[in-house]
């Protein structure tokens, strides 16, 4: 998934907001740093919302699925 984010360069470091959560915002040094606390700072907010909505367990998982008995592409009928 591609989420947007808002990064501002000051004259002492760059800030950054996740636009989709609010107030999820971090910092750092320099643009990369900034953008690794963002990641950060994105896990720990929906660790804290998952916990105050009663959620025991959260994961993010890739699923590749095989269906028997498709064979070729999956291209779209019109």
């Amino acid at each position: 998934m591609t989420y947007r984010i808002r990064l501002l360069e000051t004259e002492e470091s760059w800030a950054v907001s996740f636009l989709d959560l609010p107030g999820c915002h971090s910092q750092g040094n320099t643009r990369k740093e900034a953008l690794s606390n963002i990641r950060e700072a994105i896990t720990l907010w929906l660790e804290v919302e998952a916990e105050e909505a009663g959620v025991k367990s959260v994961e993010t998982l890739e699923l590749a699925m095989k269906f028997p008995g498709f064979r070729g592409s999956a291209r779209r009928r019109r």
